[in-house]
């Protein structure tokens, strides 16, 4: 899967929850606003309708005494107009009764009126007839008891109302616990999701770029060997691929330069020793005495001849440290001593060039293993080359550091310094940080060979203007 792809795939999931969430609170707030509705539009009109109903039976019993007592027709046209209101009322409840217990106690109450009314009807025809003494049975009789019932169904009913707006609310208050809680669970996990999905994506492009810089770094350092492993198939996987192809070629460039340059120096070998012999044979005047002039140019023949079987000899040394083949004749010695032979041999270099040689310890122990021979290869490549890149008046200094389980050799100058952009090939054979001051370019490839074959590193700091140090460290062991 490429990898716009995997971004993509992964913002779309965040998207699609997120989606999820949104439609989950649309739908919470949708029945929070169904139950506020039926709270609102049912329930509170119900109410405030029941509980005018309850006041007006109360009223209405008042009139219907009066009546009675004063015979006032007035009071009985006053009862009749108020008993239509209510009975109006009454039947406009029937819109709000939704449960079935609302119901049923609505109907008990409109039939308990309408025996209310025909009673008071019957009193009032009394009334009229002059029979107050049956009207006032009545009154006192079923007039009485169907009041008092409708005004316990009345009761019953806002009661029945009453509690279908408390279960309401309280449906309205799970329901918006419900959705609070299913909105931060949701939010919580679309945020976890993304984080996830966006570090898996983001670990493994940084795991590969840092696996490529890794060997980079290795090929820029000649050390690159195995193939990278290739675990996808998106473009981080083509550059690997890419990668392994560049490095495969570059890797058989160099096997390619070295096997020319070893086996053309090995072919030089023998000719430039027969030459070196016979100018050697010449000098010594084995064929007959020369004139000034043949012995200055046998000179000149020895010299170069003695330059070229050094360059050999180096490029040799070279191929066969890189392939391994160098073996170590290890000793136990003490490299404050080898460092002392060193200084000794490279102080008529230093005297020549007006440069100030020393020699520094810091600490006791300088015991390792080693092979002598090679480890003073080092000390005078390193040395050789500080005392020629230092002006007159500069300073040199070979330092040897007790560093517990490692001794480190310092070899550092008051010379040119090393360009920046030269510090990460100043090791690479051939590499040379100023041409104009002569070398072959390989010393300090056979000093960097030397101590990887010891188990050791060598690092350089440098400033350029201001001089170098370089640093051999050396295991004990």
């Amino acid at each position: 899967m490429r990898l716009a792809s995997k971004i993509f795939l992964t913002a779309t999931l965040v998207i699609v929850v997120l989606a999820g969430v949104g439609v989950l609170s649309l739908r919470a707030v949708d029945r929070l606003v169904s139950v506020n509705r039926e709270i609102t539009t049912l329930t509170v009109p119900a109410l405030r309708l029941a509980a005018g109903a309850r006041e007006a039976i109360a009223a209405l019993t008042r009139l219907e005494a009066r009546a009675l007592v004063l015979r006032d027709r007035r009071y009985a046209a006053l009862w009749n107009e108020r008993a239509a209101r209510m009975a109006r009322d009454l039947g406009r409840l029937t819109e709000y009764a939704t449960s079935a217990t609302e119901a049923a106690r609505l109907q008990e109450a409109l039939a308990a009126f309408a025996d209310y009314r025909r009673v008071v009807t019957e009193e009032q025809r009394r009334v009229a007839r002059r029979d107050r003494a049956g009207a006032m049975r009545l009154a006192e009789t079923d007039a009485l008891v169907f009041s008092g019932r409708v005004e316990a169904r009345l009761d019953e009913l806002m009661d029945a109302t009453h509690a279908r707006g408390l279960a309401a609310q309280a449906e309205a208050a799970q329901l918006e616990v419900r959705t609070w809680t299913a909105v931060l669970v949701a939010l919580g996990a679309a945020v976890g999701l993304a984080l996830f999905a966006s570090g898996l994506v983001a670990y493994g492009m940084t795991r590969s770029l840092e696996t490529l810089s890794e060997a980079t770094a290795r090929v820029a350092a000649g050390s690159f060997r195995e193939p990278l492993p290739v675990e996808s198939n998106d473009e981080i996987g083509q550059l690997a691929r890419s990668f392994n192809s560049m490095a495969a070629q570059l890797r058989q460039m160099a096997e390619t330069r070295e096997e020319f340059f070893a086996t053309l120096s090995h072919e030089l070998r023998s000719p430039l020793t027969s030459i070196r012999g016979a100018a050697d044979l010449l000098r010594e005047g084995f064929p007959g005495p020369l004139t000034e002039k043949q012995a200055r140019l046998v000179e000149i023949i020895g010299g170069s001849t003695d330059r070229l079987l050094q360059l050999v000899n180096q490029i040799l040394e070279i191929s066969r440290l890189r392939a391994g083949l160098v073996p170590l004749e290890r000793t136990t010695l003490d490299l404050d001593r080898l460092l002392g032979r060193a200084v000794e041999e490279l102080h008529p270099s230093a005297e020549a060039a007006g440069v100030v040689l020393e020699r520094e310890l810091v600490g006791a122990d300088f015991r390792c293993s080693g092979d002598e021979g090679r480890l003073l290869q080092v000390v005078v490549n390193l040395a050789g080359n500080a005392i020629r890149f230092t002006p007159a008046g500069g300073r040199v200094v070979v330092r040897l550091v007790d560093a517990g389980p490692e001794l480190e050799l310092q070899v550092e100058d008051t010379g040119v310094g090393i360009p920046a952009a030269e510090l990460p090939h100043i090791f690479d054979s051939y590499r040379q940080a100023h041409r104009d001051r002569g070398g072959t370019g390989l010393g300090l490839a056979i000093v960097r060979g030397v101590a990887l074959a010891h188990g050791g590193r060598v690092t350089v700091e440098s400033q350029e203007g201001k001089g170098s140090r370089f640093s051999v460290l050396l295991p004990r062991g």
